[in-house]
């Protein structure tokens, strides 16, 4: 089987070291990964902004970068929500038959990392320790389009030492929303507010996500208040890379 690393825009330009930790626990699991060279950006930001037009030649390019692989693995709820549901829009909007039908064998092949680790590897113990308490955050893209459902918290219980705790409103929104932060930044800010009260308030230790974006836009927050709580992605944690 050969599993393909979609790393993600944010993956590779703000936290290349989650990219680091899917290979090096993929690779743990017995897993060959290769990285495509030819991919980008998935084109969501393009087309949340009203840009279907301009994703068009990102969609495209992404089918040709990972047309040779078995699986397509991304630690990003957020990219593989937009891949699976989006990328069809756009290429339908070209009327190109044959740039559609690549979507379309595409899109199956794609997963978020819990969901392979999980529904293909059939994998919920990693080998992981983490002995800190830890809050997650379900992105609202993982919860409501990927749909993720319970893998993460499989996962998470799963690890030797790692005391999980539970935050009021864990599924509310954190207020990123990718541009909606930039454009309607004192709403974003409020909803902010709210998820990093709540997660002070839990006495985590460390708060996760499956999604950079929310561990940017939650991080950021936390700096700012001057009572930071680190924040790591998942696959960090399973791959037991966090610094």
């Amino acid at each position: 089987m050969k599993v393909g690393l979609f790393v993600t825009c944010l993956g590779d330009l703000v936290y290349p070291g989650v990219g680091v930790a899917t290979v090096t626990l993929l690779r743990r699991l017995g897993v060959e990964v290769v990285f495509p060279e030819g991919q980008g950006c998935c084109g969501q930001m393009h087309i949340n902004s009203g840009y279907a037009d301009q994703a068009v030649p990102l969609v495209r390019s992404f089918v040709e970068a990972f047309a040779d692989c078995d699986v397509i693995v991304a630690p990003s709820g957020s990219c593989v929500g937009s891949i699976r549901y989006q990328h069809r829009m756009v290429a339908a909007r070209t009327g190109d038959l044959a740039l559609m039908a690549r979507v379309e064998s595409t899109v199956p092949r794609v997963r978020e990392l819990t969901e392979f680790l999980v529904d293909d590897l059939g994998v919920i113990d990693v080998g992981a320790q983490f002995s800190h308490r830890v809050a997650y955050h379900p992105s609202c893209h993982s919860l409501r389009v990927a749909r993720v459902g319970d893998r993460p918290y499989q996962l998470l219980r799963a690890v030797r030492g790692l005391e999980l705790v539970e935050h009021r409103d864990a599924e509310g929104c954190c207020g990123f929303g990718g541009t909606f932060s930039v454009k309607n930044s004192a709403v974003s800010g409020a909803i902010l507010e709210e998820k990093l009260a709540s997660l002070t308030d839990s006495r985590a230790e460390y708060v996760t996500s499956l999604d950079a974006a929310c561990l940017m836009h939650v991080g950021g927050g936390f700096a700012k208040r001057g009572n930071e709580i680190p924040v790591v992605h998942l696959a960090e944690i399973l791959a037991g890379t966090v610094a």
